[in-house]
């Protein structure tokens, strides 16, 4: 279980099995990614897998925190690479939003996207939440960059105004999007403030 601090009020997400929980606090990651491929991989495992993986930690981790995430954890089942990651953060929106009015500053976010972007209106346990289904570039500007899938559920809490709550999975490998989607789903409902 992550409990972090919002602005507002305080956040638990589940982290489950399989996952790593990126220690966003930590002022020193380097130590910290290393220490974690070393627990993630397999004993014996080449020096370079080490590397490159405590290297995806550390970008991810660099990801969550530019973000100015509440929490991040990544999708990485024992001895495999990292297969998706997932962030929660606090978005400030109107006081006075409504599902109309997000909808309308999620449609207005900057691509570019590839596809049909889906929006859906979910009801979750925390309150009515927007549900975006996209793919896009990771480099936008560059030609070598891959394309990810994700989903964000952007909350709004019944019990707050002025402030949305996105809940995000994205990866990179199109042969697991059905299941990946429904996990996204499932780590959206668990989410819960305290």
């Amino acid at each position: 279980m992550t409990t972090v601090q919002w602005s507002e009020c305080r956040v638990d997400l589940p982290a489950p099995h399989n996952w790593l929980v990126l220690d966003l606090r930590t002022e020193n990651p380097e130590p910290w990614a290393r220490q974690i491929a070393q627990q993630h991989l397999a004993e014996g495992s080449r020096p370079d897998l080490y590397d490159a993986f405590a290297t995806d930690v550390l970008w991810y981790w660099g990801a969550a925190r530019r973000q100015n995430a509440l929490c991040a954890s990544l999708l990485a089942p024992p001895d495999t690479p990292v297969l998706a990651s997932c962030t929660v953060r606090e978005v400030r929106v109107p006081p006075v939003s409504t599902m109309t009015t997000l909808r309308e500053e999620v449609g207005q976010a900057e691509g570019p996207f590839f596809g049909t972007q889906l929006l859906e209106e979910v009801d979750l346990p925390l309150g009515p939440a927007l549900r975006v289904q996209r793919m896009e570039p990771t480099a936008p500007d560059s030609s070598t960059g891959e394309i990810i899938e994700g989903v964000a559920h952007y909350v709004l809490p019944a019990r707050f105004t002025g402030t949305a709550l996105e809940c995000r999975l994205l990866w990179s490998s199109p042969g697991l999007g059905e299941a990946l989607a429904r996990m996204a789903d499932e780590l959206a409902a668990s989410l819960r403030l305290t």
